[in-house]
C-alpha cells in the first residue's frame, strides 16, 4: 500500500497561491496590452474594406463584417477572459521554455543565426532591401483584372448572327449548334434559346442566341482537359459563316448586363447623334482592335441592318376601288399578325382564338402582294393594286444612354489578363487617326469599368490603412520610434506576398488587394510581440546595470537583444504558425469559390513567411542599432515599460 500512498500523496506547492496569481497578473499586464492593440490594429487595418463599392463591395463587405466582429470579441477576451482561464488551468510546477525539446532545437538553430545577423549588419540590411526592390518590377510584370473569374461550372454560349436573319434560319442554326456542342464528351446538357424570352425585361433580338452548357463533374473529363481547353475546342467546332461566337458564364453575364449594359467582358461604347455615323465609327473601332493579343469574340453591336416590311398605301387607287385606309390596315393586320375571333374555355382557364394566313401564304413579298381585299366596286383585288409592298433597311434596335444614341463594340478577354489587354487596345486606338467625328466620343465599359473604379478606390485605401496602423502602434507604445519599428515589417511582408502570387500566376485584382490589407494587420501583430520582448530585455538590462552609457556596453546591449529575441522564440513562432495553419488549407480546397479565395489567401501566406523572417532576424538588428544610437546621443536608453 506504500506505493499507492506515494501516488496519491499531494506534493507541497512550490509557490503560494498568492504568488502564483501575482505572477499571472504581471505576465498578463506585460502581454495583454500588446496583444490587445495588435488585435485592434488588425480590426482597424481591415476597416477600409468597407469603403469598397459596387460589385467588390457586395462581395467583401460580409467578409469585413465577420472579421471585424470576431476580432472585437477577441480583443475583449484577451484582457478579460484569458487571464481568468490562465489562473484556473495553469497550476502546479511548470518547466522552463528550454526544457521543451522542440523549443531547444529551435533555439539551437535560431541563436547562431541571430548572432550572425547582428555581426553582418550591412549585409543583412542590403539583402532585405534588394529583396524588397526586386518586388517592384515583379509586381509591375503581373497582369491585372477586376476580380478573379469564378468558375460557375457551366458555360454560356452567346453567338450573334446578322440582324435580318429569319426565324427559320435562327432555329436551324440553334439546332445545329446544340448538336455540335453535345458531341464534346465533357458536356452534360445543352439548352439553347433564340430571340426574346416571354418577359418584358429581356429585349434580345432574334439574332442573339443564348445556349447554356452544363458540364459533367471534372472527374469525368478527359485527362489533362481544362475548362479553357473545352471552350477552345467548342469554339473551333462552331465556326459557322455569318455567326460571331461569344463565350462567357451565366451569372457573370447577367451581372455585366445589369451593371454596365455590356454582355461581354469589355465593351467600347460609341456615343453620338446619328445611327449611321455610330455604325461607321464602331466599324473603325473594330478594325483598330483586330489582332490585339487577348481580344476574342470581337464584333460590332448592330445599329443598322434590320429589315422592315413597308406597306405604303396609294390613296388614289384606294378611292378608285371604293376602299379606305382602315379596310387595308385591318386586312393586313388580320392576314399577317392575326385577329382574335373568339375564346375557348378549359376549366378555369380562358384562351383567345386568333386566325391569320398560313405560313406559306405570307413568307415572301410576292405572296403578301397577293393578299386579297374585298372591294364593293370591283370585288376581290390584290393588295399590290392599292399599296406598294417592299423591304427597307432600319435599325434592329435603338439603344440610348445619357440622352444620346449609343452603339458598342464588344469583345471577351481570353488567354491574357484584362488590364494589359485593354491597355494595348487603348494604345492601338490612340494611334489610329480620324476615328471620331466632332460630337462623338468613346467610353470603355464592362469589367474594365469596374477595374478602374476598384483601382481608384484602392489607391487611397492603401495609405489610409498604413496611417491607421501607425497611429494604433503609437497609442500602443507611446513612442514614434517603436511604432516605426513595428510598421517597417509591412513592406517586408509585401515581399512574400508578391513572390507567392507571382509563383501561382495570379493577376492583381481587388481580391489580392484585400489579401494584402489583411496581411498588413497580421504582420504588425507579430512585430508587436517581438518589440514587447525586446523592450522587456532592455528593462532587465537596466535593472542589472543601471541606465547609463558608463555602465552599459555595446556587448551588453547585443547580449540582451539576443536574449530577448531567442529566449522568447516560442510565442513569436506560435503567432506565425496560427496564421499559417488557418490559411494553408485553402490552397488545397476545391470546388466553387476557391477561385476567389486563393487570390486573397496567397499574399497572406507568402507575406506571413517573409514578415516573420524579417521580424525574427531584422527587427532585433534595427532595435539594437536604435538602442546604440540612443546610448551614443543621450548617454542612456529610452525605456518603454512593457507591463503597463
Amino acid at each position: 500500500m506504500k506505493w499507492l500512498s506515494k501516488i496519491f500523496k499531494k506534493s507541497p506547492q512550490w509557490i503560494t497561491e498568492e504568488e502564483r496569481l501575482k505572477v499571472i497578473e504581471q505576465s498578463s499586464k506585460q502581454v495583454s496590452r500588446g496583444v490587445f492593440f495588435a488585435t485592434i490594429i488588425i480590426i482597424t487595418s481591415f476597416l477600409p474594406v468597407f469603403m469598397l463599392t459596387g460589385q467588390e463591395g457586395k462581395l467583401f463587405h460580409p467578409l469585413a463584417y465577420t472579421k471585424t466582429f470576431i476580432m472585437i470579441m477577441d480583443a475583449l477576451l484577451v484582457i478579460t477572459l484569458a487571464p481568468v482561464l490562465i489562473s484556473f488551468f495553469m497550476k502546479g510546477k511548470f518547466r522552463p521554455d528550454n526544457a521543451n525539446p522542440v523549443n531547444r532545437v529551435l533555439e539551437r538553430i535560431y541563436e547562431p543565426v541571430i548572432r550572425g545577423v547582428l555581426k553582418w549588419r550591412k549585409t543583412t540590411i542590403a539583402v532585405n532591401v534588394i529583396a524588397l526592390v526586386v518586388t517592384i518590377p515583379l509586381l509591375k510584370s503581373l497582369g491585372s483584372e477586376f476580380m478573379p473569374p469564378l468558375d460557375e461550372q457551366s458555360i454560356l454560349f452567346m453567338p450573334v448572327t446578322l440582324p435580318d436573319i429569319s426565324n427559320a434560319e435562327a432555329k436551324r442554326i440553334l439546332q445545329v449548334q446544340d448538336k455540335i456542342i453535345k458531341t464534346v464528351p465533357e458536356v452534360d446538357k445543352v439548352l439553347g434559346k433564340a430571340g426574346r424570352a416571354a418577359t418584358a425585361t429581356d429585349n434580345s433580338p432574334i439574332s442573339m442566341i443564348e445556349t447554356i452548357i452544363m458540364l459533367k463533374p471534372t472527374s469525368q473529363w478527359r485527362e489533362g482537359k481544362t475548362k479553357k481547353d473545352i471552350i477552345n475546342e467548342l469554339d473551333a467546332k462552331l465556326q459557322i459563316p455569318g455567326v460571331v461566337n461569344g463565350w462567357t458564364q451565366p451569372i457573370i453575364n447577367r451581372i455585366n448586363m445589369l451593371a454596365t449594359g455590356i454582355r461581354t467582358d469589355v465593351g467600347v461604347k460609341v456615343y453620338g447623334q446619328r445611327l449611321d455615323t455610330i455604325a461607321a465609327v464602331s466599324e473603325r473601332v473594330r478594325k483598330a482592335l483586330e489582332g490585339t493579343p487577348g481580344v476574342m469574340d470581337l464584333y460590332v453591336e448592330p445599329v443598322t441592318g434590320g429589315k422592315y416590311l413597308d406597306i405604303d398605301v396609294r390613296r388614289a387607287d384606294l378611292a378608285r376601288y371604293g376602299l379606305n385606309v382602315d379596310d387595308e390596315n385591318q386586312t393586313v393586320e388580320t392576314a399577317l399578325g392575326g385577329a382574335p375571333i373568339g375564346n375557348t374555355i378549359e376549366g378555369r382557364q380562358r384562351f383567345s382564338i386568333s386566325v391569320r394566313l398560313a405560313q406559306e401564304y405570307r413568307n415572301s413579298v410576292e405572296r403578301i402582294r397577293r393578299i386579297p381585299l374585298m372591294s364593293p366596286a370591283a370585288g376581290e383585288v390584290p393588295l399590290s393594286a392599292v399599296a406598294d409592298v417592299k423591304f427597307s433597311d432600319g435599325p434592329p434596335m435603338i439603344t440610348s444612354e445619357n440622352a444620346m444614341l449609343r452603339g458598342a463594340v464588344l469583345f471577351n478577354v481570353r488567354g491574357r489578363d484584362l488590364g494589359s489587354t485593354v491597355k494595348d487596345a487603348i494604345d492601338k486606338m490612340n494611334q489610329a487617326k480620324g476615328m471620331l467625328p466632332q460630337g462623338y466620343y468613346l467610353e470603355w465599359s464592362g469589367q474594365y469599368e469596374n477595374l478602374i473604379r476598384g483601382q481608384q478606390t484602392l489607391m487611397w485605401i492603401a495609405p489610409v490603412v498604413l496611417v491607421i496602423i501607425f497611429f494604433s502602434l503609437y497609442f500602443a507604445f507611446h513612442s514614434i520610434r517603436e511604432a516605426f519599428l513595428s510598421l517597417i515589417t509591412v513592406p517586408f511582408a509585401l515581399i512574400g506576398g508578391a513572390y507567392m502570387i507571382w509563383f501561382y500566376g495570379v493577376n492583381l485584382s481587388v481580391a489580392v488587394a484585400v489579401g494584402f490589407i489583411a496581411l498588413f494587420g497580421i504582420a504588425v501583430e507579430t512585430g508587436i510581440v517581438m518589440v514587447i520582448y525586446l523592450n522587456d530585455a532592455m528593462n532587465q538590462l537596466v535593472k542589472q546595470k543601471g541606465n547609463s552609457a558608463g555602465t552599459i556596453t555595446r556587448e551588453d546591449l547585443r547580449t540582451h537583444v539576443i536574449y530577448g529575441a531567442a529566449k522568447r522564440l516560442r510565442p513569436k513562432l506560435m503567432t506565425v504558425c496560427v496564421s499559417l495553419f488557418g490559411l494553408v488549407p485553402v490552397l488545397w480546397a476545391t470546388g466553387v469559390g476557391t477561385d476567389v479565395m486563393k487570390p486573397i489567401v496567397l499574399p497572406m501566406i507568402g507575406g506571413v513567411l517573409t514578415s516573420s523572417t524579417h521580424i525574427l532576424l531584422v527587427t532585433p538588428l534595427i532595435f539594437l542599432m536604435s538602442k546604440e544610437y540612443e546610448l551614443r546621443k543621450y548617454g542612456k536608453l529610452e525605456i518603454h515599460e512593457t507591463n503597463h
